[in-house]
């Protein structure tokens, strides 16, 4: 099982690498994850450490978004839920008058 595409490269006689190379997009993947990661983290947020992963879920969105991810509905979506972390954080604090929430 092969987890990397391979980088291919031609060479010339001389040993330096040529013009005509096939190269890894690594940073549309790259993107990718960070789009899943922020939707991951933004849910989960809404159970645990809010405080903690609801900006982490914000940033990741906004980075995936601005390097022009794939899945922009995921990043949307966790940026959305990053969001809501916050939200859910600020009315538990009004209402308990804590810095956490409890069930």
């Amino acid at each position: 099982m092969q987890l990397t595409a391979p980088a291919n490269r031609t060479t010339d006689t001389n040993g330096k690498t040529g013009t005509n190379r096939t190269t890894r997009r690594t940073g549309i993947h790259d993107t990718d994850g960070m789009a899943v990661a922020s939707f991951v983290l933004g849910l989960l947020g809404l159970l645990v450490l809010n405080v903690f992963l609801g900006p982490i879920a914000i940033a990741l969105a906004s980075v995936a978004l601005w390097r022009g991810t794939a899945r922009r509905g995921r990043a949307l979506l966790g940026l959305g839920l990053g969001v809501a972390d916050l939200l859910v954080l600020v009315a538990f604090m009004s209402a308990d008058s804590t810095m956490s929430w409890s069930l």
